[in-house]
This record gives C-alpha cells, sequence and structure tokens, in this order.
C-alpha cells in the first residue's frame, strides 16, 4: 500500500469510528439493543462512573437493559470523538457527550466522557472496551450548579460523588 492509500485508510477509519460512535448513540436512546449489540465486540467490557458492567457482549446488553429499565426519554449527544491508533485495526479514543436523561419524574443534565478502545474486525470497527466517567450530571433544577459543587454528580437515590473528570486541585 502507498502512502496515499494508508493515509485515505486511516481517514476512512477515522469516520468509521465515528459513525459507531453516533450508531451507538442512536441505538440507546432507542432502546435497540439489537444495534447496540453491534457496536460491541464479542469479548467487549463496558464500566459505567462506580457501576461495573461485565466483560461479554451479552452481559453489556443485559446492563445497559437493566440501567434503562426505569429511564424515559434519553438524548446521547456526542461532541468530539478523539482518536488514536494505537496499532494495525486498533485505536483508543476519547468520546465527549451531553446526557438528557428521564429518570422518575424527573428530567437529568449532564456531561461525560467515554474512555473506549476499538478494534476492526471482519464485520468493521467495534468498540472492546468502553469506560463513561461522568463529569457533572443532575437535575435540571439543580444544573445551574452542577459544575460549582465539589460533589457534582447526582444520580437519583445515591450519593453526591466527585466528578470522575474533576481537576486536581478541585
Amino acid at each position: 500500500m502507498t502512502n496515499l492509500e494508508q493515509r485515505i485508510s486511516r481517514l476512512e477509519d477515522r469516520a468509521a469510528i465515528q459513525d459507531l460512535v453516533a450508531a451507538y448513540f442512536c441505538a440507546i436512546d432507542l432502546d435497540d439493543y439489537e444495534a447496540v449489540a453491534k457496536c460491541f465486540t464479542a469479548d467487549a467490557a463496558f464500566v459505567a462512573s462506580g457501576f461495573s458492567g461485565d466483560h461479554t457482549r451479552e452481559a453489556i446488553i443485559a446492563f445497559l437493559k437493566e440501567a434503562r429499565a426505569h429511564m424515559g426519554q434519553t438524548v446521547h449527544t456526542p461532541h468530539y470523538v478523539q482518536i488514536e491508533f494505537t496499532g494495525n485495526g486498533k485505536a483508543n479514543g476519547t468520546v465527549a457527550a451531553h446526557l438528557e436523561l428521564g429518570l422518575g419524574d424527573k428530567t437529568y443534565f449532564g456531561a461525560v466522557r467515554y474512555l473506549d478502545t476499538y478494534r476492526c474486525e471482519e464485520g468493521g470497527w467495534q468498540i472492546t472496551s468502553r469506560d463513561m466517567k461522568a463529569v457533572h450530571i443532575a437535575p435540571w433544577s439543580e444544573v445551574e450548579h452542577s459544575l460549582t459543587r465539589p460533589f457534582n454528580v447526582r444520580w437519583p437515590g445515591a450519593d453526591p460523588l466527585r466528578s470522575d473528570c474533576a481537576r486536581p486541585d478541585r
């Protein structure tokens, strides 16, 4: 493969990973677990801000179904995907996103970062691990303070937590 072909291939890979991230968000908002499953490798792992997921595609889908069983409508909005290729058919990524979640009778708003690893298999690029880090989350009524409090991760029914992405001096 020539240098130009390699560069074009890398751009195609970058676009495919960005499409993968968008496909995951669209599928999760629609509770389309068949489409969500296609986003993960068979041996994938998922961890969500202190809540352990599991290490197979089937376990991840079960974890997501349980987590979303008490949610109303959701909107996941990705802002960027920073990608670093680590080898042939392998990459790491950081995805920044905002979330709007219907939880109980309230709408929650927050920001997260997904620390991902990706692998290209026969069917294309898939997520091999996803570690969701909460930047902040709170009910809409508390959002005006959600970046100024030290314990700004406020999931319903849980004690407030520090941001997974807090600056070291805060």
